[in-house]
């Protein structure tokens, strides 16, 4: 009988152990869980959505394995470059971790390649001198507060929507930044609220191998206090692709 006890419980550890295993992996080379902590990327992306980000977007790099914070401490185990790499596109939106702060994730949109030379002049996105196009659309209500809404169209073609919370921003006119060979630019959605690749000493050009990887999906979204519940559900965000 205590034999036959036994033999069950090194069998489930066993499955627990495979169990493990496999969600380890399935986070490292599939899908990741990641959460919004800040309105930087409002209207695309609100404080407390969870979101899928798909690791294999962009290939596999050092920030790709759930192991990380222990390989990262080990200098020779340490990968250099991606596997199975694929570029970023602007207007991509991208989890990466913090050059200052390895330990750190930030979640922004990608607006400079390589090469490019990115500005902001009077609150617009010029990229290698060229004024990018902008759409005036409805305001975008943040609780009581009416914040003018645009849609940005990238020289690609790609679209989405922008917050100016702020008539002339410090941020609205900036120094033209230039992108170095294997890094990206990137800027949040809420233009007047966000910590990017502007601010240069604390996040500054990001390198692609900080990438984890591309937000796919808005799975739940929660927001604060509803009457007799601590959260309420944003069901409209269920099931929203991140664009």
């Amino acid at each position: 009988m205590l034999k036959g006890k036994r033999s069950a419980v090194v069998e489930l550890i066993k499955v627990l152990l495979v169990a493990l295993v496999a969600v380890g992996c399935f986070r490292s080379f599939v899908i990741e869980p990641f959460h919004i902590p800040s309105g930087s990327m409002k209207s695309t992306l609100l404080v407390g959505d969870y979101l899928f980000v798909g690791k294999y977007s962009y290939g596999y790099g050092r920030y790709s394995t759930v192991l990380t914070p222990i390989l990262s401490r080990i200098p020779f185990l340490t990968l250099k470059g991606r596997v199975l790499y694929t570029p970023p596109k602007a207007g991509d939106v991208v989890v990466f971790r913090l050059p200052s702060d390895p330990s750190t994730s930030y979640i922004k949109r990608v607006i400079g390649l390589p090469g490019d030379s990115v500005q902001i002049k009077n609150g617009h996105l010029y990229i290698n001198g060229k004024e990018m196009h902008y759409e005036v659309v409805g305001d975008f209500m943040d609780g009581d507060r009416a914040v003018r809404r645009y849609v940005e169209t990238l020289y690609n073609g790609k679209s989405y929507e922008i917050l100016d919370e702020r008539e002339n921003s410090s941020l609205d006119n900036t120094p033209v930044y230039k992108v170095p060979p294997g890094h990206i630019f990137v800027l949040g959605d809420n233009r007047d609220d966000s910590r990017d690749s502007r601010f240069v000493t604390e996040v500054g050009n990001i390198p692609i191998d900080n990438i984890i990887g591309k937000a796919l999906i808005v799975v739940l979204s929660f927001q604060g206090s509803d009457g007799w519940f601590p959260f309420k559900i944003r069901t409209d965000r269920i099931l929203h692709k991140v664009r």
